[in-house]
């Protein structure tokens, strides 16, 4: 489901009016302490007072129903006060609702109308989303071209999501002419941002010499990155490559480890290498093992210089 930019911690605050930066901040401090009602107190008194920034954050809290019982359709009044205005991340989230049918009748056509409002401002979630309509025949005709343009409009503005689309279409030829190194490129700038699913598909194509040079010690670690994210095809083939030292050296342990997070995941592969590794570990190591899995959590997105 698509995610409503309430615009609550990412908001730039030099937007905000000087005379109501102080009380802005106070009502953002208090959301990021989980004081949603005080927040919702604060940004309501500033949004009466025409704040756009705290109209969006109105929105949003509504959206979530954080601090206030959830309403749509009183988000909805809010994102339309600030898009009024000329808000492009309140154009975006009023098509976020029309998209999921949050409040409203789902309208893909009216989602896309408000993405559009919002891409003209050169809003990357809203051009991400315009291309993922396109690609999909969503409030308009299917058109790979169209998807490609919207997301290397996004892309350029440093949206991982639609850098990784962008070079999805590369890789396989759709809208643009097929290009590895097109492809690798725009798909080792998501990787870089903590793209989970980029990051997997970097290691790819360090493994296969596609778009890169062949490195299976590239390869490797980007698998790394992935499977500490909890991406389990990554945790998977991060496991086979310890037991097949390949791009690592042979580290049976290290396999079960991430075997078995695969395996707890339903990868059945992972299953059947995760047993017979343990064929391999002295008892003392499996019990370590088997300590790492039961404490294993899963890392926020890392980025890569």
């Amino acid at each position: 489901m698509l995610n409503l930019v309430a615009a609550v911690s990412i908001v730039v605050l030099s937007l905000v009016h000087p005379l109501y930066a102080s009380e802005f901040k106070d009502a953002a401090k208090a959301y990021d302490s989980g004081d949603y009602a005080n927040a919702f107190q604060i940004w309501k008194a500033l949004a009466d007072r025409d704040d756009v920034q705290a109209q969006i954050a109105i929105g949003g809290l509504y959206a979530d129903g954080r601090g206030v019982k959830q309403n749509y359709a009183d988000a909805m009044t809010w994102f339309r006060r600030a898009a009024d205005r000329g808000s492009p991340r309140a154009q975006y989230n009023i098509g976020s609702l029309h998209y999921n049918g949050q409040g409203v009748v789902r309208d893909h056509v009216e989602a896309s109308a408000w993405f559009e409002r919002a891409a003209a401002q050169d809003y990357p979630d809203a051009q991400f989303m315009l291309g993922t309509m396109s690609a999909e025949g969503k409030g308009a005709a299917k058109s790979d071209e169209a998807a490609a343009k919207w997301y290397r409009l996004a892309a350029g503005h440093g949206h991982a999501g639609a850098q990784f689309n962008l070079a999805l279409q590369y890789a396989k030829g759709r809208g643009v002419a097929q290009n590895d190194l097109e492809a690798a490129k725009w798909v080792a700038l998501a990787a870089k941002q903590g793209h989970v699913v980029a990051q997997y598909n970097l290691g790819i194509l360090y493994s296969a010499g596609r778009g890169v040079s062949r490195d299976e010690s590239e390869a490797t670690n980007w698998y790394r990155l992935a499977a500490e994210q909890g991406y389990v095809l990554a945790q998977s083939t991060l496991g086979l490559r310890y037991l097949e030292a390949r791009g690592a050296a042979r580290d049976t342990t290290e396999a079960f480890l991430w075997l078995s997070l695969a395996s707890a995941r339903g990868d059945s592969r992972a299953t059947k290498h995760r047993d017979a590794a343990a064929q391999n570990m002295t008892r003392e190591q499996l019990a370590q093992a088997q300590k790492r899995v039961r404490e294993w959590k899963p890392s926020g997105p890392k980025a890569k210089q």
